[in-house]
């Protein structure tokens, strides 16, 4: 019985693929590495699987010091086949790293923090898998239309891992685990229900995304490709109301609203009403805190107002930082604070904690105030060129902004500024890609004032699924909008 339902669930995988190729859009065999890796960290390490899947309760913090080697091997695979794509596509990855100082100054400072970790050679290997990430968002970017890869990419990790989720939790204890409390919880192909909330939570965003790109472009196949991302999205929030993440469930709603509300005729042309919107979605958020309102909310979402338990983690490791100014050195707090934890008189609520159910201070706990800066500096980036981007391309625009707002709010309670982590690799992407953007808008501006710049720079950098180029002479670009 079981491998009938299995079969099943293929062919509604392939069905699903099958539904949304595009003949318009050229097949590239380089976008296959960044779905292969954004699918590994959005299930479980190739060991894991290779050894059958292994528990649904994470891995103890201790062996993160070694790693494995099949993973290391398969993630190295993976990152010096994207250093070959990038090699060929060195002009592209160099505009794209000028252009954005705010990146390549975190990823320098998070190398730099390496020296002073108690763990030099772990932090190393974890900065080297944080390149990784690094190197596939630029192999979607410096695709000739980076939109319609992102969504391809994630259209493709989302159909598998979902789909595979739900049979899991159906059929198999493969995707069932339990807490540190000891209370049962669905994993899917991942190993905790959070991990798997983020997951349907971001491929969720990129499919409502695609699913109004189509809307609007009449194209042939059209309404296939409708149905195939209707289908995803309801696999997506299947596995939200399953994996009980209330956070990842409140930032997918959040963000589809936004995304629905930004493509309203009236504020493409508005920039104030753009920020007056953003603003109001975070005074609402704080006025729900602050007004007392907070019980209601988050009983709605499953949560008591103590954001269960997120509150005593955050008393408890925030004064044990090593170093509020630069951290204990990348990826590295938790290892060096565990022995620290467990000796608590609560110690067994914190034993084997690897987070703080926070990005901020996650990265504060690393990085130290310099990498929360860096951090923080990087998210206003991301917000400031998603909306001058917004003018010109409202579906990578509304996309980007609501990947830059929920993710910012998704990292007040989870660890979203990750190594790997599919809410990190989104942020990267929308910042690189704005950027792109926006340089192909400086590039057009100065030919219409008669200078000569390379034309590919003008016709493929269209960010959406149809051949449609930039306007020969578009308003002047907004990069600078705040």
């Amino acid at each position: 019985m079981a491998s009938v339902l299995l079969a099943v669930c293929l062919a509604w995988i392939f069905t699903i693929l099958f539904l949304n190729r595009d003949k318009s859009v050229a097949s590239v065999p380089a976008l296959w590495l960044p779905t292969i890796w954004i699918s590994i960290r959005g299930s479980r390490p190739p060991s894991e699987w290779l050894n059958g899947g292994g528990a649904g309760g994470g891995t103890a913090l201790d062996s993160t010091l070694e790693g494995n080697s099949t993973d290391a091997m398969f993630l190295s695979l993976l990152l010096a086949c994207g250093l070959i794509v990038l090699a060929n596509r060195r002009k592209e990855v160099g505009q794209s790293l000028r252009s954005n100082g705010p990146v390549v100054i975190y990823f320098a400072y998070c190398l730099l923090s390496v020296c002073w970790s108690p763990f030099p050679d772990a932090a190393f290997k974890r900065w080297v898998r944080a390149l990784g990430d690094l190197v596939m968002v630029l192999v979607i970017v410096t695709d000739q239309r980076p939109f319609s890869a992102f969504t391809r990419t994630f259209s493709r990790v989302g159909v598998v891992l979902l789909s595979f989720s739900l049979f899991l939790i159906r059929y198999s204890p493969l995707g069932r685990g339990y807490d540190p409390d000891g209370h049962p919880m669905n994993t899917g192909v991942t190993t905790n229900k959070n991990t798997l909330g983020l997951v349907a939570f971001v491929i969720g965003l990129s499919a409502v995304a695609a699913f109004l790109v189509n809307i609007r472009e009449k194209q042939p196949g059209r309404w296939r490709r409708l149905l195939s991302q209707a289908a995803l999205v309801s696999l997506a929030i299947a596995v939200l109301v399953v994996a009980h993440s209330a956070t990842s469930l409140a930032c997918f709603i959040l963000g589809s609203c936004l995304m629905l509300t930004l493509r309203l005729g009236g504020l493409r042309s508005n920039a104030s009403a753009v920020h007056a919107l953003i603003i109001a979605v975070a005074l609402l958020s704080g006025a729900v805190i602050v007004l007392g309102g907070q019980s209601v909310f988050f009983s709605a979402f499953g949560r008591d107002s103590n954001l269960t338990g997120r509150t005593d983690i955050w008393s408890t490791v925030i004064p044990m930082a090593i170093n509020p100014v630069w951290g204990s050195g990348f990826e590295s707090f938790w290892n060096v604070a565990n022995e620290r934890l467990r000796q608590l008189p609560d110690g067994y609520m914190f034993g084997n904690l690897n987070s703080a159910h926070n990005g901020y201070i996650d990265v504060y706990l690393n990085l130290g105030l310099i990498g929360l800066t860096l951090v923080v500096w990087i998210l206003f980036s991301s917000y400031r060129r998603a909306c001058a981007a917004f003018r010109h391309d409202a579906e990578f625009g509304a996309l980007g902004i609501s990947y830059t707002l929920t993710i910012a709010l998704y990292c007040i309670t989870e660890a979203g500024f990750r190594v790997m982590g599919p809410s990190w690799i989104c942020l990267l992407f929308c910042i690189l890609s704005a950027s792109k953007i926006s340089y192909a808008l400086a590039g057009t501006e100065t030919v219409s004032k008669g200078t000569s710049v390379p034309t590919r720079l003008i016709g493929q950098q269209s960010s959406m699924p149809s051949a449609r180029a930039l306007p020969p002479n578009p308003i002047r670009p907004r990069a600078h909008l705040t």
